[in-house]
């Protein structure tokens, strides 16, 4: 029998190989600072003894976490701009706009998908953490475009195996700045968690092997347009991929992006988004593709570049 707000759980495959703290952030929707005070507080058992942040986890060991009683999950609100593209029993396809996470995490407290489709009456999928209910796949909050989210379980199932078996093919637009050399080209780079703790990912030895195609399409005189394959699909990979390369994406002004350019064309937010998702559906087997438009600031920004070109 288990404490009020004790969790027993096996580590998911996934997982494999993991430092504790990063796996029991990604397990339960903490951030990392967070699950290492957990951790230092002897609230985690690993296997059935007390556990070190730096322990690394194996698939199927057993954890047991004690949680803290959680406040009241924010009242779901519906989210404007937020755009369904397709919707039957298993799925809902929508279109994301800016500034919307994928679902609640610690210290956002802004707008979520899950949240804004619950307001507007959509079901979703119950398997996963409550508070990520029916997401299989993320964008980042300031990242547009299509995601998927699964209704039934059968589809969470299904589509949770796509994405970790890399069948998903996931096509996004970047504006980047200066021009790649060469022109296409993959990216084979493992990400983790960067050393200076500030919540960014860069290119580290010990980091999850990480691979990004990109070609590019349109070339300006201050940046270059290009189409990125994603083979992997880690935190901010795009963003820590280009910026490795020394051509970040513009506006990214986290990973280094130079301000004066992004306020030039009037970008708030990293120029990247999600542009095509591939995916065999759950329900029959068809491979369904959904697609999805610059929105306006993107648009805008092209505008002014092609016009100075």
């Amino acid at each position: 029998m288990t404490a009020p707000g004790e969790r027993l759980v096996a580590v998911p495959d996934g997982l494999d190989g993991e430092r504790l703290d990063a796996a029991l952030a990604r397990m339960f929707g903490l951030s990392r600072s967070r699950a290492a005070e957990l951790i230092g507080d002897g609230l985690v058992l690993l296997g059935g003894r007390t556990a070190s942040k730096s322990d690394h986890v194996l698939a199927g060991d057993p954890l047991q976490v004690t949680l803290p009683r959680l406040a009241e999950p924010p009242r779901p609100v519906k989210v404007e701009g937020l755009v369904v593209l397709y919707e039957d029993d298993d799925i809902v396809v929508i279109d994301k706009p800016r500034a919307v996470a994928a679902h609640p995490t610690p210290g956002w407290s802004g707008p979520t998908v899950t949240g804004g489709l619950t307001a507007a009456g959509h079901t979703l999928a119950t398997s996963g953490a409550a508070e990520r209910q029916g997401i299989v796949h993320r964008l980042d909050a300031n990242t547009t475009g299509v995601m998927v989210v699964a209704k039934s379980e059968r589809a969470y199932s299904a589509l949770k195996r796509a994405f970790r078996e890399r069948t998903v093919d996931k096509r996004y637009h970047a504006l980047v700045q200066g021009h790649p050399d060469p022109l296409r080209g993959t990216v084979d780079a493992p990400i983790g968690r960067h050393p200076s703790g500030d919540g960014r990912f860069a290119v580290v030895s010990d980091g999850r092997p990480s691979v990004t195609h990109y070609d590019t399409l349109e070339a300006f005189r201050a940046a270059s347009l290009i189409s990125v394959h994603l083979e992997t699909g880690r935190t901010h990979q795009i963003r820590v991929h280009m910026a490795a390369l020394r051509h970040p994406c513009v506006g990214d002004l986290l990973y280094g992006a130079d301000p004066v350019l992004a306020a030039r064309l009037g970008l708030t937010r990293q120029w990247l988004h999600a542009v095509s998702l591939t995916f065999t559906h759950p329900a029959d087997g068809r491979e369904v593709t959904f697609t999805s438009d610059y929105p306006a600031d993107l648009a805008h920004s092209l505008d002014i570049l092609r016009a100075e070109s």
